[in-house]
C-alpha cells in the first residue's frame, strides 16, 4: 500500500458527497493507494471518467452539484438495491467502478432497469485515511446508541415496492403530528445514502431527521440483519434522546426485498411500535400487502400512496379489504394522529401555560367520513342511474 498526505486546500477542492457528510474535514489526512481493499463505509476519493445517468452529485448541504469529466469526488463504497434503477456490489480492489448513486456511493453494477442509463464512471484514486494511515469509515462518525432512551410514540412505514408513495405518506405523517403539536423525528431507515428524502421530512415539519448514515452505513443492501435492526432501533433511541415524542420510520424498497422483509419480520421492531401505515400502487398490491404483514405480525394501521391517486383504486381497496384508505391531504390534516398516539397529548401542550397553549386541528378519527357509507351512497347513485357527479371528498387530494 502507498500512502500520500493530504492537505486542506486538496481537501476543499473535492465535491464530497452526503454519505459522508459526518466525517470531519480534518481528520482526512492521508490517501491510500496501491493494493487495497475497501471495506463498506470506507471514505473513497475518486476520478470521473465518464458522465452517466447520474450527472450531479449530493453534497452535505443538499445542493446538487454538476459534475465535469476530470472531476474529483468524495463518495463512500457501498452496495446497491434499487429495482428502478441498479444492483451494485462493492469490488475486492480500487479498480474503476461507477457512481450508483447521486448521494455518493461507488460500486460496481451488476444490471440496470432499461429506462437508465449506464451510471457515471469513475476510477478510485484511493481510500481516505486518517493521520495514522488507516481507512476512515463512516461506522467510525456514527451517532451514539445508548441503551436506555425515553419513550417514543413510534409509527413505520412500509410499501408494495419503490415508487409506491411511502416517502410522501412519511413527510405527511410527519406533517400531521407536527401540526398537532409534537415534536417528531423523520428517520429513513434503510435504503440508499440520499439526502432527499430527509429534506422532505425537515420541509414538512420535522423537527430531527435521521437515516441509516446517521447509523454508519453508506446503503442497507446486503448488511447483515441485526446490524440493520441494531442501526434502527437505535436511530428511534436516538430520537427520543433529542427529545422528540413521535417517531415516523420509512422502511425502503418492497415487501419482497430481503433486507426489507427481514427487518419487518423483527419482533422487536414490532414491540416499538404503535403500527403501520402501507403505501401501495394499487389495491392488489394492497391486499397482498396486508395480507403478508399480518401475517407477520403487524398492525397495519390504513392504506395510502400512489392508489390514493384514483378514487376507483381507493374504492377497489376498501372492497378487498375492509381497511381505511387515506390520502395525502386527509394525513397532513391529523387523520391518524389520534389513532397512533391515543389520548397522549403534546408535551408542548401538557406543560404550557393557558396562554401558551398549541392550538392544534381536530383530531378526527380515521372514519372521518365514513368510506363505507360513501360507497354505498355511490352504488345508490349508481342504480338510480343519476348524473350527479360522486362525492368529491372521495378524490385523492
Amino acid at each position: 500500500m502507498d500512502v500520500r498526505n493530504l492537505n486542506a486546500e486538496e481537501i476543499a477542492d473535492v465535491k464530497r458527497a452526503y454519505t459522508t457528510r459526518r466525517v470531519p474535514e480534518e481528520v482526512m489526512q492521508t490517501l491510500l493507494m496501491g493494493d487495497v481493499t475497501p471495506r463498506i463505509g470506507d471514505l473513497v476519493m475518486a476520478r470521473v471518467d465518464q458522465i452517466g445517468s447520474h450527472r450531479r452529485i449530493e453534497l452535505p448541504s443538499g445542493r446538487k452539484a454538476t459534475l465535469a469529466v476530470g472531476d474529483t469526488i468524495m463518495v463512500a463504497f457501498g452496495n446497491r438495491y434499487a429495482p428502478d434503477q441498479f444492483e451494485a456490489v462493492i469490488g475486492t480492489d480500487l479498480s474503476p467502478c461507477e457512481l450508483v448513486a447521486g448521494g455518493g456511493v461507488a460500486a460496481h453494477k451488476i444490471c440496470r432497469h432499461d429506462r437508465m442509463r449506464e451510471p457515471t464512471r469513475i476510477s478510485p484514486l484511493g481510500l481516505v485515511g486518517d493521520g495514522n494511515a488507516k481507512p476512515i469509515n463512516l461506522d467510525q462518525y456514527a451517532v451514539n446508541f445508548l441503551a436506555n432512551s425515553p419513550p417514543i410514540t413510534t409509527v413505520f412505514v412500509a410499501g408494495t415496492a419503490m415508487n409506491a408513495g411511502k416517502t410522501m405518506t412519511s413527510a405527511c405523517l410527519v406533517r400531521g403530528f407536527r401540526q398537532a403539536g409534537f415534536r417528531v423525528a423523520g428517520i429513513k431507515s434503510t435504503g440508499t445514502g440520499s439526502g432527499g428524502d430527509l429534506w422532505f421530512m425537515r420541509d414538512m415539519g420535522a423537527n430531527t431527521v435521521l437515516d441509516f448514515t446517521d447509523g454508519g452505513l453508506p446503503s442497507t443492501y446486503l448488511a447483515p440483519q441485526e446490524v440493520i435492526e441494531k442501526t434502527v432501533l437505535g436511530l428511534i433511541g436516538h430520537a427520543a434522546q433529542l427529545g422528540n415524542e413521535v417517531a415516523v420510520v420509512e422502511i425502503a424498497d418492497g415487501l419482497h426485498h430481503e433486507e426489507t422483509a427481514a427487518l419487518l419480520r423483527s419482533p422487536r421492531l414490532r414491540q416499538v411500535s404503535k403500527g403501520l401505515v402501507f403505501a401501495a400502487n394499487d389495491a392488489l398490491g394492497a391486499e397482498a400487502g396486508l395480507l403478508m404483514l399480518r401475517s407477520w405480525g403487524w398492525h397495519v394501521i390504513a392504506f395510502s400512496g400512489q392508489l390514493t391517486r384514483s378514487p376507483l383504486a381507493m374504492r377497489e381497496a376498501h372492497r378487498a379489504t375492509s381497511m381505511p384508505v387515506v390520502t395525502a391531504k386527509e394525513i397532513q390534516s391529523g387523520i391518524l394522529c389520534q389513532t397512533i398516539t391515543g389520548n397522549v397529548e403534546p408535551r408542548a401542550r401538557s406543560l404550557a401555560k393557558p396562554s401558551e397553549l398549541i392550538v392544534a386541528p381536530p383530531q378526527p378519527a380515521v372514519a372521518r367520513e365514513n368510506l363505507a357509507f360513501r360507497l354505498k351512497a355511490l352504488a345508490s347513485h349508481a342504480t338510480n342511474g343519476s348524473q350527479q357527479a360522486p362525492p368529491s371528498r372521495l378524490g385523492a387530494g
